[in-house]
């Protein structure tokens, strides 16, 4: 294959990731996780994800590629990840970004986040090109969002995001409620396989009628992080984690589906592309292929690797962004809340 070769580097919350793609074809895919670091505060700790990324970054990026086969005077363009995310992890990889740009005196690539997930698709080998418009539902520890892509390096339209927790904080949340160590989404996923789906019947945030009527693409998942709460107190110790586990991830399941399902009915776009860490819940992929297959929508699903934040993916929205002749970023910085509408900074 051919096509720019592109590294991306990726920093937003506590994965180093660098990743090296020649167009669409990746070479090299490494990534270097803090999460146990933060596993004993139970959450990410800002501070401690900026200094882990310190830390890594170089032996990440030495392995990346080595696993590529190339050198950094062979890359035509680097890309970076400029927000949103955590101010201070962002800042380790825009600094280092620049630095190499200046050093290997190549052209450089502020990116947005989000929209890397999506273009993290680019790289499937199984599926062909991306196909646009696409409804793409992101779900994630930080993110929770409903995007319209028209174009991947042009247009893109937030529909709707969480107006509370994220999806994946509110796995997290629960989790230390049932007492399950973090990260709590896979830990629920594990402890909900034995669980019935349907003995606890918790809330669906913003899925109302009344709701819907100013929400209707967005998603809240506070209130139901408290019901379960309320349930396991008043249970005194005698629930059943499996049932809670199961019941909790059912109701966060049933409204990011419905509502991606309601998007793609609404807007006449027969695609969804789902991205982001959740995406590995196994209920999450099962019930949105069944609801798409259901509606006529054709759901795509990047790689497992390629799910979770990852330099490829940046290195390959970075590759289309040179392919298609867009101008190197201009002075930019981290940018901790950079709208998913601002694909290049």
């Amino acid at each position: 294959m051919t096509g720019p070769l592109v590294l991306g580097i990726e920093t937003s919350c506590d994965e180093t990731g660098v990743g090296i793609v020649r167009g669409t074809e990746l070479l090299a895919n490494v990534i270097a996780s803090s999460m146990d670091e933060h596993a004993r505060y139970g959450g990410v700790v800002p501070e401690v994800a900026a200094r882990a990324h310190l830390e890594a970054l170089r032996p990440t990026l030495d392995a990346a590629l080595a696993e590529a086969g190339v050198g950094l005077h062979d890359l035509d363009a680097i890309a970076v990840t400029a927000g949103p995310g955590l101010a201070g992890a962002l800042m380790v990889g825009v600094g280092a970004a620049k630095a190499l740009a200046i050093a290997l005196d190549l052209p450089l690539y502020g990116v947005n986040h989000l929209v890397g997930h999506v273009g993290a698709d680019l790289l499937r080998v199984d599926g062909g090109e991306l196909e646009l418009p696409t409804v793409a539902l992101l779900v994630s520890g930080g993110h929770t969002s409903l995007l319209l892509v028209r174009d991947l390096t042009g247009d893109v339209e937030l529909l709707g995001e969480t107006i509370d927790d994220a999806a994946g904080e509110a796995f997290d949340k629960v989790a230390r409620l049932l007492g399950l160590p973090y990260p709590g989404g896979p830990r629920i996923d594990a402890a909900a396989a034995d669980g019935d789906p349907d003995a606890i019947r918790f809330p669906r945030g913003l899925t109302h009628a009344k709701d819907l009527q100013k929400h209707r693409y967005d998603f809240s998942f506070s209130g139901l992080k408290t019901a379960v709460a309320r349930y396991v107190e008043q249970a005194n110790g005698e629930h059943s984690v499996a049932d809670v586990a199961a019941g909790f991830r059912e109701s966060v399941v049933d409204v990011l589906t419905a509502k991606a399902i309601a998007a793609c009915r609404d807007l006449g776009v027969p695609r969804l592309l789902l991205g982001g860490g959740v995406v590995a819940n196994a209920r999450l992929r099962q019930v949105a292929e069944e609801r798409a297959a259901a509606a006529g929508i054709a759901l795509r699903i990047p790689p497992f690797a390629l799910c979770t934040d990852n330099g490829a993916m940046i290195a390959a929205l970075g590759a289309r962004l040179v392919a298609e002749g867009h101008p190197p970023s201009g002075d930019f910085g981290a940018d901790s809340t950079l709208p998913v509408t601002i694909v290049q900074t």
